[in-house]
């Protein structure tokens, strides 16, 4: 062959193969806007990410503690309660022990090594896994004194917000807030339970049979103490309300606990209370865009799919399909194939939420399309509720273009993982990190001085928070490396809980592992497990809702392109007595309510009109609201009979 005619063929197949890399680079970047070839080391990134979690200790610091700029801190937590309440983790860049967000940390940390644990071990992580997650258990059973007695705060928010001071220098509040039959706090107990019931199967698959026991104990009386006595923890500790509000009620974290439970016992029971109770607390009825420490149903939902599709549904398996189709709800929005609202993204292809903190959506959006695509893989099945087919292939690269761009491949080029990349934040709002280390200078740090000497600087922080997953850009794309950007700069540890099991998978490789294929259920009842165990009935549980909501689409129209809808609905008491203190959540709702008063000026709380103050039998409270989304999840709270 003469040589110019090899040239030319040379030539046109180098054309050819340019061509078909745009075209498969422009078919990624529409599926999956932010997607590309960027290769990153995501084991460096989990490796980093448990440095974070250390960081967050608080209590008497290990010997192999790896972050050596901190130290020993809260050592007196729980002596005025007459407890012992040192130990667990700081949520964020406070020093406040938030008991909801720590749980929530502590069932995602467990669920990532469920699934993933074998690449976290090949890759030398598995080790600081178990230890992250005992560091949270240790805690709760400390907080777990007596069955129907939970431990759910140490400090004050308002206090330490006030002060700026490294956690070794507190001089804030320490006071113990708990719950108890007469406060409860149904939420905070079931993710606490669920917390345990996770860490018990991590234990027992990794060891330590006794300490898994131990655990499982605990996350049993937890969840018949929150079913028994219902109530919102955030009515019982008011001080967290402003923090960690619990908008969605504590209905996702009773299932969520029942599922954990499920997996944890093998005990039919706690099966068939998800499936029973899968109306009346909302399973079967949310389908979710977002998953977080305050909103577990697209997690429930999730697991229930895969316990149908594992062939474990027993005889509720047509109640799991009707969880499927929610799970899928949350997936298909995910991945802009939703058959009604899609998840909101930014023009760079990141999920945009929420303002505040928008990384923890993200990384848990992550996490739940990852493990989706490895059930929907080991099942040999697909997604089948989306607007058009999706592979399993697209459900995973979703996910990992989620956290391509957490890790820079984004417009900015930046890392929104500190110490990852050569491009991250540096003004980290985060107390211990942004004030010089006791260990370099011991000179004790005011309230206000760490405000005057250290908030204000406008140089980096003095110690590097190394593994922090911070806040994140807004829904532009754009970021602001500020100490009092916090919405941006702070991050937290259920941030980061949901995507060390991410890390792990994209670093194992494209294929599943043999261990997502298994179904994980244990079926080996630990010591002092009752065959048959008894939930316990809630007090006052009602058979049947007694005040309802209803709601339809009245009208839609387009204004400049934008679609608006009006929906109208009713609250009416089906009940032969007068209902009185009626409290309505109302969550995704973008624009004016017309009928209802809001209880709070800022907050998702809602009552009676202005002038009424009961509603008689049979009788409704009409309203309507004008928002440009989907129908708003309103739902009755609590309220009296009188």
């Amino acid at each position: 062959m003469e040589k110019g005619n090899v040239d030319e063929n040379e030539t046109n197949m180098s054309a050819l193969l340019v061509t078909s890399l745009l075209l498969l680079s422009f078919l990624l970047v529409f599926e999956f806007p932010g997607a590309s070839a960027v290769v990153f080391d995501y084991g460096d990134a989990l490796e980093k990410s448990f440095l974070f979690l250390e960081a967050q200790r608080s209590g008497t610091l290990p010997a192999n503690q790896r972050v050596t700029w901190r130290s020993n801190s809260g050592l007196n937590d729980g002596r005025s309660a007459g407890v012992n309440l040192v130990g667990g983790y700081y949520d964020a860049g406070d020093n406040v022990k938030f008991g909801f967000p720590m749980a929530f940390t502590i069932t995602m940390l467990s669920w990532s090594v469920i699934e993933y644990g074998s690449q976290m071990a090949s890759q030398g992580q598995l080790g600081y896994s178990l230890e992250a997650i005992q560091w949270g258990t240790d805690y709760f059973i400390k907080a777990h004194p007596e069955p129907n007695v939970l431990y759910g705060e140490v400090g004050d928010g308002d206090s330490d917000h006030a002060c700026w001071q490294r956690p070794e220098d507190m001089t804030t509040s320490r006071q113990a807030y708990v719950l108890t039959p007469n406060d409860p706090g149904s939420d905070l107990a079931g993710e606490t339970a669920a917390a345990m019931a996770a860490a018990s199967i991590v234990f027992r698959s990794h060891g330590n049979p006794t300490y898994a026991n131990e655990l499982l104990n605990h996350a049993e009386q937890l969840f018949n103490f929150a079913n028994t006595y219902r109530g919102r923890y955030d009515y019982s500790i008011p001080l967290a309300e402003k923090y960690y509000q619990s908008v969605s009620g504590y209905d996702d974290e009773l299932l969520w606990a029942a599922m954990w439970l499920h997996e944890a016992t093998g005990q039919e029971s706690y099966l068939q209370y998800v499936a029973e109770n899968a109306q009346p607390l909302g399973g079967t009825g949310w389908a979710m865009d977002q998953f977080g420490w305050d909103n577990k149903y697209a997690g429930v939902q999730l697991k229930a799919a895969k316990l149908l599709m594992t062939g474990n549904a027993g005889p509720y398996a047509s109640t799991l399909q009707q969880y499927q189709a929610k799970a899928e709800y949350f997936l298909c929005s995910a991945l802009q194939k939703n058959n009604g609202m899609q998840m909101p993204m930014t023009p760079g292809g990141m999920y945009w939420i929420n303002p505040w903190n928008n990384m923890q959506y993200v990384s848990t959006a992550a996490f739940l399309l990852t493990v989706a695509s490895d059930y929907y893989t080991a099942a040999g099945q697909q997604l089948s509720h989306c607007s058009s087919s999706v592979t399993n292939a697209q459900l995973f690269a979703a996910g990992k273009a989620q956290v391509d761009y957490i890790l820079g491949n984004n417009n900015r080029g930046q890392s929104y993982l500190v110490g990852f990349g050569s491009n991250y934040p540096d003004q980290v709002h985060h107390r211990a990190a942004s004030i010089v280390s006791v260990k370099v200078d011991s000179q004790f740090v005011s309230c206000l001085g760490g405000y005057a000497d250290w908030y204000n600087r406008a140089s980096a922080n003095p110690n590097l928070i190394t593994g922090a997953l911070v806040g994140g850009p807004d829904e532009n794309d754009d970021f602001v490396d500020e100490r009092n950007a916090y919405e941006m700069t702070e991050p937290t540890t259920y941030n980061t809980a949901p995507l060390v099991g991410v890390l792990a998978r994209l670093q194992g490789g494209e294929n599943p592992s043999s261990a997502v294929a298994a179904t994980h259920q244990s079926k080996t009842s630990h010591q002092n497990l009752a065959a048959n165990p008894v939930l316990t009935r809630p007090q006052q549980q009602q058979a049947k809702a007694l005040v309802t909501i209803t709601q339809k689409l009245q009208v839609e129209w387009t204004v400049k392109g934008s679609t608006f809808y009006k929906y109208g609905g009713s609250v009416i008491n089906e009940s032969k007595d007068t209902v009185a203190s009626l409290t309505i959540v109302i969550h995704r709702l973008y624009g004016p309510i017309y009928g209802l008063s809001p209880i709070h000026p800022n907050g998702n709380f809602y009552s009676f009109p202005a002038g009424i103050k009961s509603l008689a039998p049979g009788e409704k409270i009409d309203f309507v609201y004008i928002h440009h989304s989907d129908a708003a999840m309103i739902y009755v709270q609590k309220y009296a009979l009188t």
